[in-house]
């Protein structure tokens, strides 16, 4: 069955974005800034590519899209990263409509629209477990029946971690949340034109089943300067500095070396 991931890497989109901007140029000032830019890169490149290239199941698709206005170092170094995935499609696009967008970008990449799919949407400074792919494709076979009765199911893996990743290294709290994006699928039936992106993903199970798996930790998600999402709740956590297990266990859940992680945010 074919899975499509969606990834917007600093897309000028129209809406879509919980901090609001009165115009394009407005919104393509703030995500292009030189420091907003340069977090993002490093996240990118220590959190969030590690595990796709290391995933257990290497048939997936991941769809990373752009604007046609990404600055030309930003657009050089982003497919210079991102050379090596063969899973990886950047996809430039103008501004415009953003769940419109997007709807459009997951539907094209259908290889057929008779048959199934596996959807998910991930953020550009968040990490999936490495077997996230396989796991998604399992739900599968283990719940044939109800996927045959539902034109849309929800996949959640709701525990996992929240970080802060920094030159230091990381700081981290493992959390169970439902229906965080980073951990979220959705399998869509045959000849449906529904995507991930019809939905809000804390609402999703407003519309459909959603199956939930409370196990292994499946996801990291970031905790940042420029994180779009209201961060009241997630500053009362507790990050703890990992331990030599808890170090163990990021390299191999999610193929996140530390030392990599402190040598990538404090280069100059």
């Amino acid at each position: 069955m074919q899975v499509i991931g969606l990834c917007r890497f600093s897309y000028p989109a129209v809406g879509g974005f919980q901090i609001t901007h009165d115009t394009i140029d407005d919104r393509r000032r703030y995500l292009y800034n030189r420091e907003r830019l340069e977090e993002r890169f490093r996240l990118f490149e220590s959190i969030t590519l590690p595990s796709f290239r290391a995933q257990t199941d290497e048939d997936f698709q991941l769809l990373i899209v752009i604007g046609d206005c990404l600055p030309k170092p930003a657009f050089d170094r982003l497919h210079d990263l991102t050379k090596g995935v063969k899973q990886i499609q950047i996809i430039q696009r103008s501004p415009d409509r953003h769940r419109k967008v997007m709807r459009e970008v997951l539907n094209s990449a259908r290889l057929n629209r008779d048959h199934p799919c596996l959807q998910f949407r991930h953020d550009d400074d968040d990490a999936v477990s490495i077997d996230f792919i396989e796991r998604l494709r399992d739900v599968t076979a283990d719940c044939r029946g109800l996927l045959e009765r539902n034109t849309t199911v929800g996949i959640d893996y709701n525990c996992g971690y929240m970080a802060r990743v920094n030159a230091d290294g990381i700081r981290a709290s493992k959390v169970h949340r439902p229906l965080v994006t980073a951990g979220l699928g959705m399998y869509v039936q045959g000849k449906s034109a529904l995507t991930i992106m019809n939905f809000t993903h804390n609402k999703i199970n407003r519309a459909m089943p959603v199956i939930t798996y409370p196990d292994a930790p499946m996801w990291i998600r970031s905790l940042n300067g420029f994180n779009d999402s209201p961060q009241t709740r997630n500053n009362k956590l507790e990050l703890t500095d990992l331990t030599s297990k808890d170090e163990r266990e990021f390299m191999a859940r999610f193929a996140i070396d530390q030392n990599t992680v402190r040598q990538v945010h404090s280069a100059v």
